[in-house]
């Protein structure tokens, strides 16, 4: 069976989210499984979050909390304001949430992204987003 080739990403203009979401997110499983990758332009999450919470108002409406990983993550902000709404910022120490983020919204899901380095290059942060739409990983 053939199949169809996969759109290549048109570069984000400065300040736009760069962000790939799995097309069916795995709300309904026992074992977490990645839903999307993000790739920040910066470990600076006072610049990035709203960024990337931003870019998701549609996609995952009602997101009240975003877990980090405290040792990926250093500096964490205030609350972050997105659609009129606060969104609180919360960190863990859990070893499997070095590259990820948790965006959590009560009632309605819970989204793992994979946080592809900033240093990436484009073509390894093109390699990183497409495997863990792609394959959950």
């Amino acid at each position: 069976m053939a199949t169809a080739p996969r759109p290549r990403p048109t570069p984000s203009p400065l300040g736009a989210v760069r962000l790939r979401l799995a097309s069916t997110p795995g709300r309904d499983r026992t074992a977490r499984r990645i839903d999307g990758a993000w790739w920040p332009r910066s470990y600076d999450l006072a610049a990035e979050l709203p960024l990337l919470l931003g870019g998701l108002t549609r996609t995952c409406e009602g997101i009240t909390s975003v877990v980090v990983s405290a040792a990926t993550w250093s500096a964490l902000p205030g609350p972050v304001l997105v659609a009129g709404h606060e969104v609180h910022v919360r960190r863990t120490d859990a070893a499997g949430s070095r590259h990820s983020v948790c965006l959590l919204a009560p009632g309605r899901g819970r989204w793992d992204l994979l946080v592809v380095p900033p240093a990436a290059t484009e073509a390894e942060a093109d390699r990183l987003m497409v495997r863990a739409v792609e394959r959950g990983a």
